[in-house]
């Protein structure tokens, strides 16, 4: 069933594209669920059908799904001016990113059952693919006890299941990012141009780093929480606002507060600039492929453009435009730190074979 030794040469390079093409599609659900939630079409469709594919089509299943979203908070308590013509517009947009999940699990599962067939995947790599596709069945999963939040009492989604949702999909995507340059080596071995391991810790904490700012922003998005204190730098007249501790017990700031959740989320993203920026200034002290050092070149141009884009979304009160490339500067940033955390991986793994066969000599 397993091929007897690691991909390499062409299997690999087939693989590789494989996982970036999931990847790619990951990147493009993630946009798909931030525009679905900005437009407040979430909660348009509310019965979860995984194995249905097609929308409704004809004017009695429309009626039949128009029905059934009336009987829920958002409709009684926010869209009760709704025509049928009027659910039709929330209602695609949800659809289309149900089924682009839906269209992944497709792409990823079909070439997997092929490359196993022609015995082009090792162990290791079974179980890593089986891994991933596990992953992206829980996602679907939590996207829908997320959506189940929202049908109750209040049509809002739980901010709590809104940051875990997202997180999930960064850390997929993350993952598929990895396994595929790991591929991508094997098959292009002369490409290998790897980081100093004195950047190990620094570029590893930039990634990890990023998910804790990811999470942070879910929350404010969760809460619309950027929709107030609409100025930069100051936040409601002071740089650092009288009003952050008023909750009560004290941790709960952190969890429900506006003002907090908004104003951690701003220091959070400036210290990872700063950090982003820090690691930049030292690699340019050390000795550094050329295409190296161009992946830290664009992951510090990327830090600013992001930090960018997140001040204006906050001045313009959070357009639906500018929310999206918000969001999507979120998954370039951690995307470029996954590929330089991985390049020192392969440096830190080059180097212990080399150490292990000069002792064997």
């Amino acid at each position: 069933m397993f091929a007897a030794s690691p991909p390499s040469g062409p299997a690999a390079r087939a693989m590789a594209r494989w996982l970036f093409v999931c990847a790619a599609m990951v990147f493009v659900m993630v946009i798909l669920g931030g525009a679905t939630r900005l437009t407040e079409s979430g909660l348009s469709m509310v019965e979860w059908k995984p194995l249905t594919l097609l929308p409704p089509m004809n004017d009695t299943e429309w009626a039949a799904e128009f029905a059934a979203y009336q009987k829920y908070p958002e409709y009684q308590k926010v869209n009760s001016w709704m025509e049928l013509g009027d659910f039709k517009e929330i209602y695609w947009l949800e659809y289309l990113h149900r089924l682009w999940g839906r269209a992944i699990g497709f792409v990823f599962f079909i070439p997997f059952v092929w490359f196993v067939r022609k015995r082009w995947v090792d162990r290791t790599h079974f179980w890593k693919f089986v891994g991933l596709f596990a992953l992206g069945g829980a996602q679907g999963v939590l996207g829908w006890y997320m959506v189940a939040s929202g049908l109750v009492d209040r049509p809002d989604v739980s901010h709590y299941r809104l940051a875990a949702h997202l997180l999930t999909a960064f850390v997929c995507f993350g993952l598929m990012l990895w396994v595929a340059l790991g591929l991508r080596d094997a098959a292009e071995p002369s490409q290998r141009a790897g980081l100093p391991e004195s950047l190990a810790a620094w570029i590893k904490t930039i990634a990890l780093f990023a998910l804790v700012v990811v999470t942070s922003g879910a929350f404010v998005a969760g809460l619309d929480a950027g929709k107030g204190y609409n100025t930069f730098p100051l936040m409601d007249g002071e740089l650092i606002p009288s009003g952050l501790y008023q909750m009560t017990p004290w941790y709960v700031n952190w969890l429900e507060n506006h003002m907090t959740i908004q104003f951690n989320h701003r220091v959070l993203a400036i210290a990872l600039v700063c950090l982003i920026w820090a690691t930049w200034f030292k690699a340019r002290t050390l000795e550094i492929a050329h295409t190296t050092r161009r992946w830290l070149d664009a992951l510090a141009a990327m830090a600013l453009a992001q930090a960018t884009l997140g001040v204006i979304t906050l001045l313009l009160v959070v357009p639906i435009g500018w929310a999206l490339a918000h969001q999507t500067g979120a998954q370039i940033v951690f995307a470029l730190a996954v590929v330089a955390w991985h390049k020192i991986a392969r440096t830190q793994t080059v180097s212990a074979a080399t150490i292990t066969v000069a002792r064997a000599v």
